[in-house]
């Protein structure tokens, strides 16, 4: 696998995902470790498929997983590992814990969704933003998607937080502001890769 760090940085929208995922890059840029920021769905074939259908209801929840299951899988082998080979510390803006919150709740089907998901190989860490979903939606500005709906994130939210214990995600309070969310970001990230090669 390399010498690189897989990172990955969860939550409901509004946690501030994109937000600390892109400082903590440049955070690790600047303290001369590289770095890559990436993202879910990505920009790949499969990616932009997904984007354009889930603008739409009528989309079979089940589709969508798997769709979801194949760009993480293209996203996986052209990005991911080829970064992780490099050395580098890959921080993924979203990544498998997404679908087993999301697909879990728009299936209801956790053991399927994990199941479609088994070749998706497992970040060294995950960092999962928790925020309330009235704070989160207070949160965005844009044009909202039907996963948006607060009713919906309550049982997405619930989904990751069972995830954390069940797993072992570390858990970062995400109501607080965005100087204090990325403190704790750096604590917790610094800590793991002083075991790592890329700060060693």
């Amino acid at each position: 696998m390399g010498g690189g760090v897989f990172i990955s940085i969860e939550g409901i929208d509004g946690s501030g995902k994109t937000t600390h995922s892109k400082k903590l890059v440049k955070w690790l840029s600047k303290h001369g470790v590289r770095s890559l920021y990436t993202r879910e769905p990505t920009n790949g074939a499969v990616g932009r498929i997904l984007k354009s259908i889930v603008k739409r209801r009528d989309v079979d929840s089940r589709v969508e997983a798997l769709l979801f299951a194949a760009d993480r899988l293209e996203h996986l082998n052209r990005i991911i590992l080829p970064y992780l080979e490099k050395s580098y510390v890959v921080v993924s803006d979203r990544y498998v814990y997404s679908s087993l919150a999301y697909q879990t709740v728009t299936t209801g089907e956790r053991k399927w969704v994990r199941e479609i998901n088994k070749f998706a190989r497992k970040p060294d860490l995950t960092l999962l933003l928790d925020v309330e979903p009235k704070v989160g939606l207070s949160r965005i500005r844009r044009h909202r998607t039907r996963f948006e709906e607060e009713s919906f994130l309550e049982r997405v939210r619930e989904e990751y937080l069972r995830l954390a214990e069940e797993d072992g995600l570390i858990v970062i309070d995400a109501s607080k502001n965005i100087g204090e969310v990325f403190h704790e970001v750096v604590r917790v990230v610094g800590e793991h890769l002083k075991h790592e090669s890329p700060l060693a």
